[in-house]
């Protein structure tokens, strides 16, 4: 099966033993791939002990850890081929990763993300709300996680409202005319996590604002730490949102500018899922040993949809823990998990720092 074919089946049929095969042989091509035209990829995979480009099993495909990417400006492609450069957030402190994308690997990614997203709210495009300024997308060739997240999502709407302006305040007056206009239709909505509970839900409701989102759908995605501090947990989130809008279909999905378009989305049963064309592992931050379900060990990512830069393995610094594959209460095939939050310091020290690690739930 090709990549063709697969974007046409469910995102979530595949059973495990059939994935596997899949995965091994396009991983195996993409690795040898990345070696011919990445100069950089080439000595690092040199570098490893027996230099294997041929595998028997997924988890033997050498990773890169994601932190590469804020050090080195990676590509298998002509310079000339890159239409656009995704970077991850960060402080100004901080170095930004440089994901490049080519006209492939974009439609690629465009492809998987419909594939997904439809199979969880059906292939009609319902009047949408972002929550975030349109600032954030300005120049097209240079897009931020935050940039390059609303530009995945946005394709699933229409009637586009950016909800906050550039001090990222609610634009009330604009939005109450929004929800006239579009009264008693579902709304689709769109924002990072951490800014959907700031600047949507806590404006609201000190401003005593009840919203009317019935049969909305909220689709959100980010870092959770914030949340964590103040004690809202995921059921918490949905709960809120249910209260101060009606809310009633609250997705969140796990991604990173490092893998756009295989994104895991959250099931009625409340797992991450893996689609068809990408995977987690989940390996011991000791030793870098794969572990068993139910264990949690830092999060390895895979995907077939990275063909200009060689980001097909990627081992993260997220924690994370696979309960099951092919038997979730949902119905969907492949590995199902949580994730937990951030390898300890990773930040500051990266995936070396593993002292305050505890392999427990």
């Amino acid at each position: 099966m090709d990549l063709e074919q697969l974007f046409k089946i469910e995102p979530y049929s595949m059973a495990s033993l059939e994935k596997a095969s899949f995965l091994k042989d396009e991983l195996t091509r993409l690795t040898g791939y990345h070696y011919e035209n990445c100069k950089e990829y080439k000595n690092i995979i040199d570098a490893f002990p027996d230099g294997k480009k041929n595998f028997c099993e997924v988890t033997e495909v050498p990773y890169l850890p994601v932190r590469l990417f804020k050090l080195l400006d990676l590509y298998s492609v002509e310079k000339s081929n890159v239409i656009k450069t995704l970077t991850s957030s960060g402080t100004t402190s901080q170095v930004v990763s440089k994901i490049n994308i080519d006209k492939e690997t974009s439609l690629l990614q465009t492809k998987a993300l419909v594939n997904i997203v439809t199979s969880y709210i059906g292939g009609k495009r319902y009047p949408m709300i972002l929550v975030d300024a349109p600032n954030v997308i300005q120049d097209r060739t240079q897009f931020s996680a935050r940039g390059a997240g609303l530009m995945g999502l946005i394709n699933f709407g229409r009637n586009h409202f950016y909800l906050l302006d550039e001090n990222m305040e609610i634009k009330l007056k604009e939005l109450e005319d929004f929800l006239e206009k579009h009264n008693d239709q579902p709304i689709l909505l769109f924002g990072f996590t951490f800014m959907v509970w700031q600047y949507l839900y806590l404006a609201c409701r000190e401003k005593n604002i009840h919203l009317k989102l019935n049969n909305g759908i909220l689709i959100h995605s980010g870092g959770w730490k914030k949340l964590q501090e103040i004690s809202v947990t995921n059921e918490v989130y949905k709960q809120k949102m249910n209260e101060q809008f009606g809310i009633d279909k609250v997705i969140n999905f796990y991604g990173m500018v490092e893998q756009v378009g295989s994104i895991f989305m959250e099931c009625e049963e409340g797992y991450l899922h893996a689609p068809n064309f990408a995977d987690v592992i989940i390996r011991d931050p000791h030793t870098l040993e794969v572990l068993e379900q139910g264990l949690q060990g830092i999060v390895q990512v895979i995907s077939v949809l990275p063909k200009s830069y060689p980001g097909h393995s990627l081992l993260t610094e997220d924690l994370g823990t696979v309960y099951g594959e092919d038997n979730c209460k949902c119905g969907r095939k492949g590995k199902y998990f949580h994730i937990h939050g951030r390898l300890p310091s990773a930040e500051l020290r990266g995936c070396s720092d593993t002292h305050a690690y505890n392999r427990g739930e």
